[in-house]
C-alpha cells in the first residue's frame, strides 16, 4: 500500500511540473525541447543532441558554458561536450522515477552562460518489460467454510506489476482443480487483487485441503510471468465473514498533526454469533516505513499516527486493513491518507551561475549571477518573490521558472567602491510568510596589471647522467598577484639547440605546474650543463610575461668501464710478449699496465691487481701504477713463458673493472731462447716439408756457428779483452741488459725504457716482439714513428716454430749478434 502511494504521490507530482512546464511556456516564449527514449539504457547513452536543438557547434558549448540545471532531484543526464549531446547520467528506472503513471517526463533546464539564458528541455521515459508480475506473498492460506455457496468470491494476495500498459499484468492462471477458478478484481487507484471462485461444494469430509498454483502474465515481449502458492483449508460452518461498512476510506490531515493523533477508524460487522462474530483488525501489506508512521488499534480499528508526517516526504499514503472473524473469515477495505501541505520551509537561494567579481569597465545591464530561489512547499506556500536594496547599482530581473538574474543598473568606478555586500531577500506567500536571506559578495576587479614573478633570480639543477626517459627533474614556480585568469601562468622553454639538436628533443616542461621533464637519458661524457630560458606567462589580456635563466648540470656516474691503452689485444691476432730475464732482481720492472676511464672524480680513479698468476707468487702488481714487478728472484726451474692476468678497477659505486692478459717470456741469455725456441716441434705440412728440410739444416749450421761465436767472446774474456761489455754478455748471459716492455699494436704503442739495440723474430701468422736494450738508458716512452721502425722478435704461443720462417729468423738473430 505504501508503494502504491508513493507511486501516486510521484504521478501528482509528474502532473504538477507539467503544469508548471506548460505555463512557463505560454509566459515565457522560449520552445521546449523534447526527447523520448526507453527505460534502463546504459550510462552514457545518447538522449538527443543538444548543440544541434541550440543551434550551437559542439566545440561551442563548454566555450559558452552550456551546462545542465536542476533542482530537487537527483541528476539523471549529463552533457557530452565533445559530441555536444546529452547522454544519460546512470540508469533510469521508470518505475522508481514515476511509478505507474501513464507518462513519465523528466524536466530540467539547459543554460547557456554567457547569455545566462535558459531553455527547458523535456524528456519522456518510455517503459519497457523489466518487471515481471509479483504476489504480495508467494504462499497463502485461504480458509472456506464447507457450506460455503457456489459462485463464492475470497480475496487472494495482490498482485502487482510496476509495468505500464500492455507490459503489465494480463492474465492469471489457476492450476487445474475441480473446485476453484479464478477472476481479477480491479479497485480503485489501479491495484489488482486476484478472487478465488468456488465453482463445485466443498465437502471437508471428503477432501480437507486443496493446493493450488496461481501464475500471472504479462503482455509483454517475451512475457513474464509470476507464481504463488495457495492452501485452501475447508472449515465448518462459519457461514458470514466480516464486512466493511465501505470499501474504500479516505481522510485528508495536514502535516503538522500532533503525533498520537486518531485519524480515522475503519469498522467491520459479522453476521455471525459467538466466535464466529469477533473481529480483529490488521494492516494487509504495510513497509517499515508505514509502520513507524502509523498503528493500528486490532480490536477498534482506529488508525492514528505514531510519528510526524511530512509533506515533502510523502503527501499520500495508501493501507489495505483487513478484518477476520475467528474461524479466519477476512473482508479487505482500503485507507486512502493525503497530507495537506502547511508552510513549515523557508525559501532557499541558491547561486546558480555567474561570477564573485566583475570588472569595474562593466556596462549598466551587465548579468552578475544567476540565482535560483527554492521552496520545498507547495501552491502559495512555494512561491517566492525576492528583492534587494534599491540604494545599490544592482537590480534583479525575474527569468525562467523560479530564477532571477542579478545585473547591473549603473556604471561602476573601482576607486569609489571596490566591495559590496548584497544582501538578497526571499519570502513566500505562505500564511504566515516565511522569509530568508543570502549574501553575495561581489569584488570589483582590476586590470591585468602584474606580470608573473619567478621564486628565485635564476635556478641551478643538478641531475645524474643516465636518468629515466620522461622523468621530473625540476620545477619552476611563478607567482601573479593578479586573480583568476589574469593570475592563471602557463610556462615555455626558449626555443635553442645543443649540439645541432632542438632543446625541445632533450627537456619539455609542463605548461601549467612548471614541471621540467628529461626526454632523453643525459650523457655526462657527451655535456655536462646545459643552460636553459624559461618563460612564464599569465593568461590576462594583454598576456604579461618574465623570463628566469635556469643552469642544468649532469652529474657523473659510474657507467665506463676502464680502457686497457696498454698491453691491448692486436688486431692481427697476435699476443703481446714481455721479456724478463732470469738475472733480475726482485722488483724488476716487467712492463707496465695503462688503462683510462672516461669518467670523472672517485669513478675514474683507478686501481691494479694480480687477477692470476700461472707461477703465483713470482710477479707482483703496483695497485695505483699498474707496474708489473718481479717479486723474488728468478729461478732455472721457472718456465720460459709466463701467463699474468691483470684487473684495473675503478672507485665507482657499484665499480667497474677489465682484464688483460700478459705474457712474460723469462730467459737467461739470448741461446736459453734459441734453445727453448728450437726444443719446440714444427706442425707437420705436406706442401712445405721440402722447404722446411732445408731450413732445419741451416738453424743447426748456424747454432754451432753461434756457439763457435760464444766461446771465441769467453776465450777474449780471459785475456783481459779491453771491452768488458762483450766479456760480460759472453760469460753471464747479458745479465745487466734491461728487458724492454714493448707490443706492437695498431692504437697505442707503451714503452717503459729505450735502447739501441733491437733484436726481432718473425712469424708468419702471430707476432710477440721481443727488445733487447743496451744498459745506461732513461726510462720514457717510444714514438709512434720509433716503434714503427723495429722488426718484432715474434715467438709463436702454444707451439714449436713450426713453419720455414722461423729457422729465418734465427739465422737472422745471429747475423744482427754478429753486428
Amino acid at each position: 500500500m505504501a508503494a502504491l502511494q508513493r507511486r501516486l504521490h510521484l504521478s501528482e507530482l509528474l502532473l504538477f511540473s507539467i503544469l508548471l512546464q506548460s505555463l512557463w511556456g505560454a509566459e515565457g516564449g522560449t520552445e521546449q525541447i523534447r526527447y523520448s527514449i526507453p527505460e534502463e539504457l546504459e550510462k552514457g547513452s545518447f538522449v538527443g543532441s543538444i548543440a544541434k536543438d541550440l543551434r550551437l557547434q559542439h566545440q561551442e558549448m563548454a566555450e559558452r558554458g552550456v551546462r545542465i540545471v536542476s533542482r530537487g532531484r537527483t541528476q539523471l543526464f549529463s552533457l557530452n561536450p565533445r559530441s555536444g549531446s546529452l547522454v544519460t547520467a546512470g540508469r533510469i528506472d521508470r518505475e522508481e522515477l514515476c511509478a505507474q503513471s501513464a507518462r513519465c517526463l523528466v524536466n530540467f533546464n539547459i543554460l547557456v552562460e554567457d547569455e545566462m539564458k535558459l531553455y527547458p528541455v523535456e524528456v519522456e521515459i518510455v517503459d519497457i518489460n523489466d518487471n515481471a508480475p509479483r504476489f504480495l506473498t508467494e504462499e497463502l492460506e485461504v480458509k472456506i467454510t464447507e457450506n460455503a455457496a457456489l459462485s463464492s468470491r475470497f480475496l487472494l494476495m495482490e498482485v502487482y506489476d510496476p509495468d505500464v500498459g500492455v507490459n503489465s499484468l494480463q492474465d492469471l492462471k489457476l492450476s487445474s482443480n475441480s473446485h476453484f477458478s479464478v477472476a481479477v478484481q480491479s479497485q480503485a487507484h489501479g491495484a489488482k487483487y486476484p478472487e478465488l471462485i468456488l465453482e463445485h461444494s466443498l465437502d471437508r469430509e471428503r477432501e480437507a485441503v486443496h493446493n493450488l498454483v496461481l501464475t500471472a502474465l504479462d503482455g509483454g515481449d517475451p512475457v513474464r510471468s509470476g507464481v504463488a502458492r495457495i492452501l485452501v483449508t475447508v472449515l465448518d460452518a462459519n457461514d458470514n465473514a466480516p464486512v466493511f461498512t465501505q470499501p474504500v476510506y479516505q481522510v485528508s490531515v495536514p502535516e503538522n498533526l500532533p503525533v498520537g493523533t486518531p485519524m480515522l477508524a475503519v469498522n467491520a460487522t459479522d453476521l455471525d454469533e459467538g466466535g464466529n462474530a469477533e473481529v480483529t483488525y490488521s494492516f494487509v501489506k504495510t513497509t517499515e516505513k508505514i509502520s513507524q508512521i502509523f498503528c493500528l488499534n486490532v480490536l477498534t480499528g482506529e488508525i492514528s499516527t505514531s510519528a510526524t508526517l511530512d509533506y515533502e516526504d510523502s503527501s499520500f499514503y495508501e493501507l489495505d486493513v483487513e478484518a477476520r472473524d475467528g474461524p479466519g473469515l477476512q473482508d479487505r477495505a482500503k485507507v486512502l491518507i493525503s497530507i495537506l501541505d502547511v508552510n513549515d520551509n523557508v525559501p532557499e537561494v541558491v547561486v546558480t551561475s555567474g561570477s564573485r567579481t566583475i570588472a569595474e569597465n562593466a556596462p549598466p545591464g551587465t548579468v552578475i549571477a544567476l540565482l535560483q530561489v527554492y521552496d520545498r512547499d507547495s501552491g502559495l506556500n512555494g512561491m517566492v518573490v525576492c528583492s534587494i536594496s534599491k540604494s545599490l547599482p544592482f537590480e534583479l530581473e525575474k527569468s525562467v521558472d523560479n530564477y532571477y538574474r542579478l545585473m547591473t543598473n549603473a556604471a561602476l568606478d573601482r576607486e569609489k567602491a571596490s566591495f559590496y555586500n548584497l544582501t538578497v531577500i526571499a519570502t513566500d506567500r505562505g500564511t504566515p510568510p516565511l522569509s530568508t536571506e543570502k549574501l553575495i559578495s561581489l569584488s570589483v576587479a582590476d586590470t591585468n596589471d602584474n606580470a608573473p614573478v619567478f621564486s628565485q633570480s635564476s635556478y641551478s639543477v643538478y641531475v645524474p647522467e643516465n636518468n629515466p626517459r620522461g622523468s621530473s627533474i625540476f620545477s619552476v614556480n611563478a607567482i601573479d598577484l593578479d586573480s583568476e585568469e589574469n593570475a592563471q601562468v602557463t610556462y615555455f622553454l626558449a626555443e635553442d639547440t645543443l649540439h645541432g639538436v632542438p632543446l625541445s628533443s632533450y627537456l619539455s616542461i609542463n605548461s601549467n605546474t612548471g614541471v621540467l621533464y628529461a626526454l632523453r637519458s643525459f650523457d655526462y661524457e657527451q655535456f655536462k650543463d646545459l643552460q636553459l630560458l624559461v618563460t612564464a606567462k599569465d593568461s590576462g589580456n594583454p598576456p604579461l610575461s618574465s623570463n628566469v635563466s635556469l643552469s642544468l648540470f649532469v652529474l657523473d656516474q659510474n657507467d665506463n668501464t676502464p680502457e686497457i691503452l696498454y698491453p691491448t689485444l692486436p688486431t692481427d691476432g697476435s699476443t703481446g710478449v714481455e721479456l724478463a730475464p732470469r738475472s733480475a732482481e726482485p722488483g724488476y720492472l716487467v712492463t707496465k699496465v695503462v688503462a683510462i676511464d672516461r669518467d670523472s672524480g672517485q669513478n675514474a680513479w683507478l686501481s691494479y691487481r694480480l687477477l692470476k698468476a700461472s707461477e703465483p707468487g713470482l710477479f707482483s702488481v703496483g695497485l695505483h701504477t699498474g707496474e708489473v714487478r718481479t717479486a723474488r728472484a728468478l729461478l732455472d726451474r721457472d718456465t720460459l713463458k709466463q701467463s699474468l692476468v691483470v684487473a684495473v678497477q675503478d672507485h665507482g659505486q657499484p665499480p667497474l673493472s677489465a682484464t688483460v692478459t700478459l705474457t712474460v717470456v723469462v730467459a737467461n741469455s739470448i741461446p736459453d731462447v734459441l734453445a727453448d725456441l728450437s726444443s719446440f716441434e714444427p706442425p707437420k705440412d705436406s706442401d712445405a716439408s721440402g722447404l722446411t728440410f732445408y731450413l732445419v739444416v741451416a738453424v743447426v749450421i748456424v747454432s754451432c756457428i753461434f756457439f763457435t761465436f760464444v766461446m771465441g767472446l769467453l776465450g777474449l774474456k780471459l785475456k783481459h779483452w779491453h771491452k768488458s761489455s762483450l766479456m760480460k754478455s759472453t760469460n753471464g748471459g747479458l745479465p745487466n741488459v734491461p728487458i724492454s716492455h714493448f707490443v706492437g699494436m695498431d692504437g697505442v704503442q707503451a714503452f717503459l725504457q729505450t735502447y739501441s739495440h733491437e733484436v726481432s723474430l718473425t712469424s708468419d701468422s702471430r707476432k710477440s716482439h721481443l727488445i733487447f736494450p743496451q744498459p745506461n738508458y732513461a726510462h720514457t716512452l717510444i714514438s709512434q714513428e720509433g716503434c714503427e721502425k723495429i722488426e718484432p722478435l715474434l715467438i709463436q704461443e702454444g707451439s714449436g716454430l713450426g713453419k720455414e720462417e722461423d729457422s729465418l729468423v734465427q739465422v737472422r738473430l745471429l747475423l744482427l749478434l754478429f753486428y
